[in-house]
């Protein structure tokens, strides 16, 4: 049974954690405020943008004269996997349910005889990965000195995507990032970027407008943007996604702090008494004695 000295300095110990989390938590939601709002005005940028290439892609097709970043190599066999994750823990599964979602492809694309690359964008990803993973790295991103994710960052990350594909390194890059929904709710998404995916939805957008020059020109300079453009909300994503998940871990250790603090402190209590009550039996059975 711990001593009373030990219960303290036990209790202490967690009141101090618990001031600690709840520091943490604190900051997570301030920073959770601008990081929403960052991924939240660049959701309708990409949808539009996403939207004008769709409706040029799809008056496109298939013909011959389609860019590359469009109509693909041609192959499927060497796919690029670009694992977006934080730089730092203490946000509850976050991070850990980007790299199961990575884990997953990899593995299913291992089982049908293709080669995976991995590229990973955040230091914890890349530490999950390299123990299963890590003769399959073939670059990283480290953001960690980073404070406020911005365009010139997604940039950074294509360039390097782009002379990749450019230079025949892939066929197919996905990259895996964690879709904002809500503070207790971050949605794993893989998501398609070269050759470009889009949805079957179509708005109209290819009908309402007249192109110049050629729409496979702008699509040659609008595509390598597009990548860009997607990598940015995925990192936006990723970064609202990241508090909110350490801001509900935090408020979780702060109330199991709390409970545990209520238990040590009844513990303390039922010791001091047992002590009090025994040096009572003690002096009364001196009286007795004399």
């Amino acid at each position: 049974m711990p001593s009373l000295k030990d219960l303290k300095n036990r209790i202490e110990s967690v009141k101090s954690t618990r001031k600690i989390t709840k520091a943490m938590q604190m900051v997570a939601a301030a920073k959770l405020r601008r990081a929403q709002d960052a991924a939240e005005q660049a959701r309708p940028y990409t949808e539009r943008f996403n939207a004008v290439v769709s409706g040029l892609a799809a008056s496109v097709g298939g013909s011959d004269s389609a860019p590359k970043l469009l109509s693909g190599t041609g192959s499927d066999q060497i796919h690029l996997l670009v694992v977006m994750t934080a730089e730092r823990g203490l946000c509850g599964g976050f991070n850990s349910s980007i790299v199961k979602l990575a884990k997953q492809k990899a593995e299913e694309l291992t089982a049908k005889g293709k080669t995976v690359k991995i590229m990973t964008v955040g230091k914890k990803g890349r530490e999950q990965l390299r123990r299963d993973f890590g003769n399959l790295f073939v670059a990283h991103v480290d953001l960690s000195e980073v404070k406020r994710i911005g365009y010139a960052n997604a940039q950074d990350v294509a360039r390097d995507i782009l002379g990749r594909f450019e230079g025949g390194e892939f066929d197919v890059a996905t990259i895996f990032f964690s879709q904002f929904q809500s503070v207790i709710s971050q949605i794993p998404t893989a998501q398609q970027i070269i050759p470009a995916a889009f949805d079957a939805e179509d708005d109209g957008a290819s009908t309402l407008y007249d192109y110049e020059p050629s729409e496979e020109a702008i699509l040659a300079d609008l595509l390598p943007r597009g990548v860009a453009t997607q990598i940015f909300a995925a990192l936006l994503e990723n970064a609202a996604s990241e508090q909110g998940a350490r801001m509900s871990a935090m408020d979780n250790a702060t109330r199991n702090a709390g409970e545990m603090i209520d238990k040590l402190t009844i513990e303390f209590n039922r010791s001091r008494q047992a002590v009090i009550t025994n040096e009572l039996i003690e002096i009364i059975s001196g009286a007795e004695a004399l």
